[in-house]
């Protein structure tokens, strides 16, 4: 199979420094990203770019991941075409449909119009089955934050931080802690 990457960079401060550690090229760039805008602003950037690149691609599934704006526009747009929906980092939930804002409903809206759900753990698969998602339609498949985090740590990274190259990641216990909002 052939896999099509398009980013909307809607986080571009991050986007770029993990496309360039996992050696990513994008097809697409939608490059969405402009100061002031609202979530409105946002989705609808993501839901024309992504309906023009489904479009011009006639993908086979598209696979949305998380649970930004980008997500449920990404797998509306495909919806909208009639492509099918795969999920990645399906059935996260806090039953808060205002916390966090506007992720959890993000999530579910996304997980109405899904076809395959990969959910992170045996939780969010049951998650999905107390909402009526068939078992055939999930697929637990670990987490890819701590999956992406394994394939960098096995490598000789050099880090541009010199400080951080010091770290005696072999024989001391290193907590990582990222943070987002």
């Amino acid at each position: 199979f052939e896999s099509i990457v398009c980013v909307t960079a809607q986080h571009r401060e991050m986007l770029d420094s993990v496309l360039d550690i996992f050696n990513i090229k994008p097809q697409y760039d939608l490059d969405i990203m402009a100061h002031g805008q609202t979530i409105v602003d946002i989705s609808n950037k993501v839901l024309n770019g992504v309906d023009e690149v489904i479009k011009k691609c006639s993908p086979d599934i598209v696979l949305v991941h998380g649970d930004t704006s980008t997500t449920l526009n990404g797998a509306l747009a495909a919806f909208y075409n009639k492509v099918p929906v795969g999920h990645v980092e399906a059935g996260l939930r806090s039953y808060d449909i205002y916390s966090p804002f506007p992720e959890e409903a993000n999530r579910k809206l996304t997980g109405v119009i899904t076809n395959l759900h990969f959910a992170p753990t045996k939780t969010n698969e049951s998650n999905l089955l107390s909402e009526g998602i068939s078992n055939e339609k999930i697929y637990v498949t670990g987490n890819t934050v701590i999956d992406a985090l394994l394939s960098v740590v096995n490598k000789n990274h050099i880090f541009e931080e010199n400080a951080l190259n010091k770290i005696d990641f072999e024989n001391k216990k290193v907590i990582l802690l990222t943070t987002h909002r």
